[in-house]
């Protein structure tokens, strides 16, 4: 399978944005991608820096104005598409959601992110309803896509989860960086936690990871913090956490990283992770906390 991952550092202009993004996908269908995967919530900045009930305008339904218009062009290429937006379900309902466009233009499938933050710079949990739709990975054309978004990777049971329901792939539209207090020790730190805990989902999993984040500077609204430099370093794990392709930190990428789905079948039997599974002594795991 032939992936091609985007990388964009994005601007005030939402039509700006998705035009350089519809030029990028255009691009890697034209270097051979069969699937193409963006950053989470692509089409505008990283609105929840600040906490604005104005912003919920910009939500939108699916189907609607963007898988209309991305479906289009993975008819148009006969790619499939990962999509990342904001999701209008109802009002006062919203989540962020990942979408599926089939290579034929139609919708595959969708997933609302289970994990939703709430930090400085990272409002999340006033835009965004937990998602409902499981841990499911969404049928194409290419095989099973284990689709999660941005902090789900963070936590292994939702890699496990997409794992034992047959993914053939794991995939992360990312938004994260740097606050600019940060020290270059402590930025050394995230940046490496975040590589290494995905690289650790592959591994347990014997399963590619596909982790596609943006790139830029952009400026918290409110001035309470220094906005946010997202780190960029997008990269594609093979199931043994190899790394196979990382984007730079600073600069936007198309880049087209060809995998051997059929390696993760061989990985797993060289290190039977899912035989050796001791499910009978797992039931804590679903506590909080074991006290």
């Amino acid at each position: 399978m032939k992936i091609g991952i985007i990388q964009q550092a994005n601007t005030p202009d939402i039509q700006k944005n998705i035009q350089g993004l519809k030029d990028k996908v255009r691009e890697a269908a034209r270097l051979g991608a069969q699937l193409i995967v963006m950053q989470e919530l692509h089409n505008s900045l990283y609105f929840c820096q600040v906490e604005d009930t104005a912003i919920f305008d910009m939500a939108e339904t699916i189907p609607g104005p963007s898988t209309d218009d991305f479906g289009a062009l993975a008819k148009e290429w006969g790619v499939v598409i990962v999509l990342s937006l904001f999701e209008r379900r109802a009002p006062g309902l919203y989540h962020n959601t990942a979408v599926v466009m089939e290579k034929d233009g139609t919708i595959a499938g969708k997933y609302r992110k289970m994990h939703i933050p709430d930090d400085p710079a990272y409002y999340e949990k006033f835009y965004f309803t937990p998602g409902d739709l499981g841990f499911k990975p969404i049928e194409t054309s290419l095989g099973k896509l284990g689709v999660l978004v941005c902090w789900d990777q963070w936590y292994p049971e939702a890699a496990r989860l997409m794992a034992m329901a047959g993914a053939d792939i794991l995939i992360y539209p990312t938004a994260i960086g740097w606050e600019s207090t940060d020290t270059e020790d402590e930025k050394a730190r995230q940046l490496g936690a975040w590589v290494i805990s995905q690289r650790g989902h592959a591994v347990a999993n014997g399963l590619h990871v596909v982790s596609v984040n943006r790139t830029g500077y952009e400026p918290d609204p409110s001035g309470q913090t220094n906005g946010i430099t997202f780190w960029g370093n997008s990269f594609v794990a093979g199931p043994q956490g190899e790394i196979l392709w990382q984007a730079p930190n600073d600069k936007e990428e198309v880049h087209i990283v060809e995998i051997d789905i059929k390696r993760s079948e061989q990985v797993r039997r060289w290190w039977p992770f899912f035989r050796d599974r001791r499910i009978d002594s797992f039931g804590d795991i679903t506590k909080r906390f074991i006290d």
